[in-house]
Parts: structure tokens; C-alpha cells; sequence
């Protein structure tokens, strides 16, 4: 199946946001099954500010859907979210 790296950005001021939703968005993640790797973006401060996560999805509107669902899409957390086919070359 194709990979698919999902970058998301953080809105400004969004941090409890992020911490309001972070069990729903974990558990996401695992109930799905689709999530090969995942992690947040961090700030110079070392607070959470966004996120990367790589799926393994059969197409850009799987991916886009699953985008959709997530709780933090779902709350409103992000100002932006870019979804892009990835090529896995190490790892």
C-alpha cells in the first residue's frame, strides 16, 4: 500500500487544545491500525506544536479521511494540514 506523510501545524495558542485532546488522538492512532510512524512537532521551547504521522493507506482520499477523523482535526487544533504521497527509501 502507498505511504502518506500527514504534516500538521498547530494553531497559535493552542497548547490545551492539543493536551485537552491528546487520549482521544492516541487512541485513534491505534484503534485505526493504519499509522506507521508518528510524533509531535516541537517548539523552541519544547512544547508540542504539531505533528507528523506516516500512514499506510490504498489512496490520497483514504488518507484524507482518516486526516478528517482525527480528534485533533475534529477540536480544531490545526491551522494547517498538508497530506503527501512518501516514498520510504530507509527504514
Amino acid at each position: 500500500m502507498p505511504l502518506f506523510a500527514v504534516i500538521c501545524r498547530d494553531k497559535p495558542g493552542h497548547l490545551e487544545t492539543r493536551k485537552a485532546n491528546r487520549d482521544a488522538h492516541l487512541a485513534y492512532l491505534k484503534e485505526t491500525g493504519v499509522v506507521q510512524q508518528a510524533g509531535p512537532f516541537l517548539s523552541d521551547a519544547g512544547e508540542m506544536c504539531g505533528s507528523l504521522l506516516i500512514l499506510d493507506l490504498a489512496d490520497m482520499t483514504a488518507a484524507n479521511d482518516w486526516a478528517a477523523g482525527d480528534p485533533y482535526a475534529k477540536a480544531g487544533l490545526f491551522d494547517s494540514v498538508t497530506i503527501q504521497h512518501w516514498n520510504r527509501v530507509i527504514g
